[in-house]
């Protein structure tokens, strides 16, 4: 019996769909840019559709929505940016599944090179994600390009790697002023000020502490990462492939502390800004820095904000706070549980940070009781890791292919008005799976809720950057209760007890104010003014109109990681994942203003909200 092998050459059977349907949409689009037709370009989208642009077109990160929207941004970029060469990357095949067509795309524009991601539903986008890689001329060492390090041959007066360093070292902020000033040295400005060095930005970052990582070795023992290894990467450096899931401080520190030195971060210990003031004459800030004691004024052209996600520590203003015989504290200043032991604790709020401090007060023995002052959403780590981030974030991801920087865009690539139609199926699953321990909590008293639309964690971060806790056990200590539990607000405290609204006593040797932190425009107004503080407007939040996340609708995170409404301010930071992704967009847009390539910002941010 005879068989019959199909042997058809793949060349021969023809294109396939999905790239021949990227491929002559990115046609339409690069004509409609090269005839400068903003209507022509807007026709090729969606009724409901997004734009999410990271520098590329905008100088700014800005998502514009619909055909208006659209049309609206290509009139104001269009001849500036003169993007072209759309193509498909050819390194990533189109996909389709469900109606939508998937595409990574490549492009460039008069002053760099971008990459994004395309989803098309039948020949119309859907959605849309532009962003800025390098500059052209100004592209980084790397690959290649990558120094040399050696100078071969025989010199007279030869300079080595050490000498030169030390060189640099001393004449930063003396003989040179860095154009770029960072505030503050934790994983936010370390970040920042690694991309700045590998661009060539001569910069400086500072920290009040004595060592780089001391933010992280200066909290309570017990903390540690609550997202897991692969969601925490910091840029250039990967964390070693037997780094632990979960990163204790210490090890967060000691990593961050390394990293500092192995990239050659500009990096400034015992270093505090006392004061800064903009000359718009002269086009530069005045900031005065203690270091070590000693007065200096640095004259830098940009000046970074990079505190986090968060402002001043919220502390209440309580009557009978002078009265109290015990400690008090806010949660930022918990020095760990040990001294604690036996004796009585309250833990106002219940959040992460209140339930690792009650979960380790616990386990020295103290007497614990948390004050839940409203609803909180709680998510079991394991569950988080395998529902919410497996796809992306995972050793699963990784070994199917997907990078660091690839998760990164797939993240970004989803606009922010409709992530939370995304997340809220995972977060279904994740109350299915864990159904009993959300009834165990509940009855035990515990107000748990699911984000205003049921969306869950991120959502709730993205929006006001509270209200959730990664449950890595304490959550179980309040369900069984061994951590007790009472409702309410403090009214005030007395000698040896915290006295709630509804008259409830709680008997106190120790109270712990984890209530959480202003906007990060409350760093500007110390140190710099109110009015200027006033003038940027509250930072972080969507304008989702939202519990704590007032509207209208902005679309992105106000003013974070792009240009704010005082020349040559910005804000830098949020977690791990952030800082490491949003550095690049920031850092090139220091880098275009170091080196007077043109930046013409689009949209602006508007300010809605003051803190």
């Amino acid at each position: 019996m005879s068989q019959t092998l199909d042997r058809t050459d793949p060349a021969e059977a023809g294109p396939d769909p999905a790239a021949a349907r990227v491929d002559a949409w990115l046609g339409r689009l690069e004509a409609a840019l090269v005839a400068r037709d903003a209507e022509a370009g807007a026709a090729l989208f969606a009724v409901q559709s997004f734009w999410r642009d990271l520098v590329a077109f905008t100088w700014n990160i800005r998502t514009v929505e619909g055909r208006d929207g659209v049309a609206a941004l290509l009139r104001g970029t269009m001849d500036a940016a003169d993007a072209h060469g759309f193509v498909a990357d050819p390194d990533e095949q189109p996909t389709e599944a469900g109606g939508v067509t998937e595409a990574w795309i490549l492009f460039e524009t008069a002053v760099g090179r971008g990459r994004g991601h395309l989803r098309l539903k039948a020949d119309e986008c859907w959605t849309l994600l532009t962003t800025l890689y390098e500059l052209k001329g100004y592209e980084e060492p790397r690959g290649p390009a990558r120094p040399l390090g050696a100078e071969h041959g025989a010199h007279r007066e030869r300079v080595t790697w050490s000498e030169a360093r030390q060189r640099e070292a001393s004449e930063l902020g003396a003989a040179v002023q860095p154009y770029v000033l960072v505030v503050g040295g934790g994983q936010g400005g370390i970040a920042l000020g690694a991309r700045l060095r590998q661009l060539g930005v001569p910069s400086i970052v500072i920290d009040k502490h004595a060592r780089p990582g001391d933010q992280w070795r200066g909290r309570y023992k017990s903390l540690c990462l609550h997202d897991p290894v692969w969601y925490d990467h910091l840029p250039y450096l990967r964390f070693p492939d037997n780094w632990p899931v979960f990163s204790p401080k210490d090890k967060i520190a000691d990593w961050l502390e390394s990293y500092t030195s192995v990239m050659e971060v500009p990096y400034w210990t015992n270093s505090v800004a006392t004061s800064a003031a903009y000359s718009p004459q002269t086009r530069e800030w005045a900031v005065t820095v203690e270091r070590d004691g000693n007065p200096i004024t640095l004259r830098p052209k940009q000046l970074v904000l990079a505190t986090g996600m968060s402002g001043k520590p919220n502390v209440p203003d309580l009557p009978g706070m002078d009265v109290f015989a015990g400690d008090q504290h806010h949660s930022s200043a918990h020095p760990g549980p040990d001294a604690y032991a036996g004796k009585r604790c309250v833990v106002v709020g219940s959040n992460n940070s209140a339930f690792d401090i009650c979960g380790a007060l616990w386990e020295v023995g103290a007497d614990v009781t948390m004050v839940q002052r409203s609803s909180t959403h709680i998510v079991k780590s394991g569950t988080l890791m395998d529902i919410g981030l497996g796809a992306l974030y995972s050793e699963q991801a990784v070994a199917s292919g997907m990078t660091t920087d690839k998760a990164d865009l797939v993240f970004a690539s989803l606009p922010y008005r409709i992530l939370h139609e995304f997340q809220i199926p995972l977060y279904d699953q994740m109350r299915e799976r864990d159904q009993e321990f959300y009834d165990r909590l509940e009855a035990a008293g515990f107000r748990h809720d699911w984000g205003d639309d049921g969306s869950g964690l991120f959502m709730k971060y993205l929006r006001r950057g509270s209200g959730y806790y990664i449950d890595v056990g304490a959550a179980d200590l309040v369900a069984n209760g061994d951590v007790k539990l009472a409702h309410g607000q403090v009214d005030h405290l007395r000698e040896h007890s915290v006295v709630l609204a509804d008259g409830t006593e709680l008997e106190a040797d120790l109270v712990v104010y984890a209530t959480g932190y202003g906007s990060m425009n409350g760093w500007a107004a110390d140190l710099i003014s109110q009015d200027v503080a006033d003038q940027v407007g509250k930072v972080w939040g969507l304008g989702s109109d939202t519990t704590k996340d007032p509207g209208p609708w902005e679309g992105e995170q106000r003013n974070m990681w792009k240009p704010t409404q005082q020349e040559a301010l910005w804000f830098h930071g949020g977690n791990l994942h952030q800082s490491r992704h949003y550095s690049l967009y920031l850092a090139l847009q220091l880098k275009a203003r170091y080196e007077g390539v043109p930046t013409p910002v689009w949209g602006l941010q508007e300010v809605h909200h003051r803190s």
